[in-house]
């Protein structure tokens, strides 16, 4: 009889557990368990990891390397002189952003790529100090300025989708004379009042604190005053020639707006630069301060001058109008109005509405006939009176703005028309 063998045993198909009886394979990378030892227990569950701390909102983080000057972006210093020298009046960064500069009127891309938020906190190390910095980070919003020395800067910070960023207004170290803004003559008229309000007003752009740095230059180099300034911030610095000149900035020389202008009519002033008159307080305090034998001046953001009338007749209520219609006629002494429109050569010149406070004018303001002030201003070129259109029609006949820059700036482009056929 033939002797039978056992089967031979199939081999073990990849991935199937051991058939019963046969010792498990260790699990890889562990060591094989000794024969006879009981089984290892299994191993405790990793401890789950700690929840990461949410980070920083995007706008905020914290920058990882200061900026270098080597090799790497430019500095904001050298971004400024570039501005300087290129004649440009705002700078334009932020995170996310191309660096952009604002050139007679016109923004534009200026090659760098770009700015990432360690780039973009350098230049903030530059221009502002650390207590400043976290008050941006708090608040959100910032508003300062810095002197380079070779040129100052107004800074205005803010807080976007696209992460941080801050426009530089660029403050010329020289301030213009009138002269060579080539502003009329009526300008030193108006600069040489001893008391009154003078208002000079315009859209944000509209080189309105140019010009009112250019009137207190005057003044400062022909009469012997005592000039307190109160700004937010302060932007043109002048140096005291023949007026001593106080510079007082909110927020660093005094905590309030309002106890700074209150304090100076204790100060033994010539004349207040009161910066922009932006509510109804500064304005009773400014006429009060105009009545009392002092000479205040201040901006608003109106484009004509009688739309300055009446912004400031309606800071206050019906009942009140007509008690600050009584104080306007007795202490205005003008309100210029100003715009910028773009000239042949490439460049920008300024127009505006001159109103000067004759008897005639303060018969219109008691009566609260403002719109029939604009026909004086038409007709009374003897105290230098000027209206918009006839300040653009003067740039029109000097060869600096063509006919349809006349008709495309002009507040009333009909009339304007009618000026160049001369109809008018």
């Amino acid at each position: 009889m033939t002797q039978q063998h056992p089967p031979a045993p199939r081999p073990p198909v990849p991935g199937a557990p051991p058939p019963p009886g046969m010792p498990r394979p260790p699990a890889p990378g562990m060591p094989p368990r000794a024969a006879g030892m009981p089984p290892a227990p299994p191993p405790a569950p990793a401890p789950a990891p700690a929840p990461a701390p949410a980070p920083p909102p995007q706008s905020f983080a914290t920058p990882k390397n200061p900026i270098s000057s080597n090799g790497g972006p430019p500095t904001l210093k050298e971004l400024v002189l570039r501005a300087k020298d290129e004649g440009v009046s705002d700078l334009h960064l932020g995170v996310n952003e191309v660096p952009r500069f604002r050139t007679r009127g016109e923004i534009a891309d200026i090659g760098y790529p770009p700015t990432d938020l360690d780039t973009f906190f350098g230049w903030l190390r530059e221009c502002m100090s650390d207590e400043e910095i976290e008050i941006f980070q708090k608040t959100l919003d910032f508003d300062g300025a810095f002197d380079f020395g070779f040129v100052r800067i107004r800074i205005s910070c803010m807080d976007s989708l696209a992460g941080p960023a801050m426009v530089l207004r660029l403050i010329p170290a020289k301030i213009m004379t009138l002269e060579e803004l080539k502003l009329p003559e009526v300008f030193k008229k108006i600069s040489g009042y001893h008391k009154g309000l003078i208002l000079v007003t315009g859209p944000t752009g509209s080189g309105k604190s140019t010009t009112l740095a250019a009137m207190i230059d005057y003044i400062n180099k022909n009469k012997a005053y005592n000039i307190i300034t109160i700004e937010d911030p302060v932007e043109f610095v002048h140096e005291s020639k023949k007026s001593l000149i106080k510079h007082r900035e909110v927020g660093r020389h005094t905590l309030k707006f309002m106890n700074a202008l209150k304090g100076a009519l204790r100060q033994d002033p010539d004349m207040m630069l009161v910066g922009e008159i932006r509510d109804r307080e500064t304005v009773e305090i400014a006429l009060k301060a105009s009545q009392t034998g002092h000479l205040v001046a201040g901006t608003l953001h109106t484009n004509s001058a009688i739309k300055t009338l009446n912004r400031i007749l309606d800071m206050f209520g019906p009942e009140e109008q007509e008690a600050i219609r009584v104080s306007l006629s007795e202490s205005l002494v003008a309100i210029i109005a100003q715009l910028l429109c773009k000239t042949t050569d490439g460049k920008r010149a300024a127009f505006h509405d001159v109103l000067i406070n004759t008897d005639v004018v303060k018969e219109y303001i008691l009566k609260g006939q403002n719109e029939e002030i604009n026909q004086i201003m038409i007709k009374d070129t003897y105290e230098g009176m000027t209206t918009m259109n006839k300040s653009l029609y003067g740039l029109y006949q000097e060869g600096r703005i063509t006919e349809e820059l006349c008709v495309e700036n002009s507040p009333y482009p009909n009339e304007m028309a009618q000026m160049l056929r001369g109809r008018v």
